[in-house]
């Protein structure tokens, strides 16, 4: 069998056992050396464009499709074999030792569960997916969507996300901060993202980030976090700072990524000066000097940071020295009874005297008992932040109580 289009390489797999036959899964392109790629000086020339990541959500819907899978080992090969033969999907060789399958549209969900509960994570984490239309071969532009299956199989399960993010039904809440020794005197408010079912009930935080994580949807989700938080503090008209939360891990190059939040902030009417940064899941950031450079994006903008959870763990203590935030926020788990446990007063009140002498702004989280904020406020902090003081409500408010 030739390949009809000029110029290409065809690679090729083997149809079931019983037949001898090929057909063509992948048509790569034959190298030129004419076609050069552009040096980085001329990238760094261009002005930055949006983030396609960022910007775009997965496009698949419950349809039949082809699975394609790469497995790490012949066992898994032969515990995915025994999946689809219980499921009624005959598996097709193809190469490198991989699987194709094909299913209906009401197979889909039955097919990612079938996967999830036979196949370890591990062994999820190691197998290699690609999800095709059904009956149309891949090209060489699908080498770039090849992924985990764990995480396919995850965003097979996540369509209730990919349609909330589409149907914009999220929201923020606003929790109040406030000054420490005047509970009642609101110096601003942190923006939590909500979701919204259809039926109308909210979707917590956690289940929202913790779905995105594992579909490969936390870079659209952290942004759509970020743009919710400014609208809904521009339609409340929200007096004080705004803290928005973000990512780190959510974001490749700042200059792309984080224009259309700044952008957003523009629009909206609120002023630079008084939005606050918030680096939340700092544990997940292994390249501080891309956490660097983010944060000297959002200064040179003229944002203030807040780094988040310090005291949770030595990544963030390592972190302060390096990244200088305006804003240093005590982990709700250190302040948790700090008035009665002698080991996590000592180590909150150390914090709080490096903040002092730094000039960083304290700010003690998750207070819900008057001795701890009793305790906070004598020991210097200077912005208090808890169910004592308020909820997270729908709508920010001008005093606290």
């Amino acid at each position: 069998m030739t390949n009809a289009v000029l110029g290409r390489l065809p690679l090729y797999v083997r149809s079931p056992p019983q037949s001898a036959s090929y057909v063509p899964v992948l048509s790569l392109p034959v190298h030129n050396p004419s076609d050069a790629s552009p040096d980085n000086a001329a990238l760094a020339a261009r002005p930055a464009k949006p983030c396609g990541k960022c910007e775009q959500l997965p496009d698949e819907n419950s349809t039949s499709g082809d699975l394609y899978c790469w497995f790490p080992a012949p066992h898994v090969a032969a515990k995915a074999r025994l999946i689809f033969h219980e499921l009624g999907m005959p598996a097709r060789s193809v190469v490198a030792g991989g699987f194709m399958v094909s299913f209906a549209a009401e197979q889909r969900d039955e097919l990612a569960c079938a996967l999830e509960t036979g196949l370890s994570l591990v062994e999820r984490e190691d197998t290699r997916a690609l999800l095709c239309a059904k009956h149309v071969l891949p090209s060489p532009a699908d080498l770039a969507r090849v992924e985990p299956l764990s995480r396919l199989v995850v965003r097979v399960q996540s369509g209730w996300l990919v349609a909330m993010m589409q149907e914009r039904r999220l929201t923020s809440y606003f929790q109040p901060i406030v000054h420490a020794h005047d509970t009642s005197s609101v110096y601003g408010h942190e923006a939590l993202l909500r979701g919204v079912t259809g039926e109308g009930s909210l979707v917590s935080p956690s289940q929202l980030f913790d779905t995105a994580r594992g579909a490969g949807l936390l870079f659209q989700l952290d942004l759509s976090a970020r743009r919710s938080a400014i609208a809904c503090a521009a339609s409340h008209g929200l007096q004080g700072k705004l803290f928005v939360n973000f990512a780190p891990t959510a974001i490749y190059d700042p200059a792309s990524c984080l224009r259309s939040t700044v952008a957003a902030i523009d629009k909206s009417g609120l002023s630079r000066s008084d939005v606050v940064f918030e680096i939340v899941e700092t544990e997940r950031a292994h390249d501080p000097a891309h956490l660097r450079k983010i944060l000297d994006y959002y200064r040179g903008a003229g944002f203030r940071i807040a780094l988040d959870d310090v005291g949770s763990g030595f990544s963030s203590l390592n972190l302060i020295h390096l990244l200088r935030p305006d804003v240093l926020k005590l982990d709700m788990e250190l302040v948790r009874n700090v008035d009665n446990d002698p080991y996590k007063a000592r180590i909150a009140a150390n914090l709080l005297d490096v903040a002092t002498s730094l000039g960083i702004d304290a700010l003690a989280e998750g207070i819900e008992t008057q001795g701890e904020l009793e305790w906070v406020r004598e020991h210097g902090a200077k912005y208090v932040q808890g169910y004592l003081i308020a909820k997270p409500g729908p709508t920010p408010v001008s005093q606290a109580h």
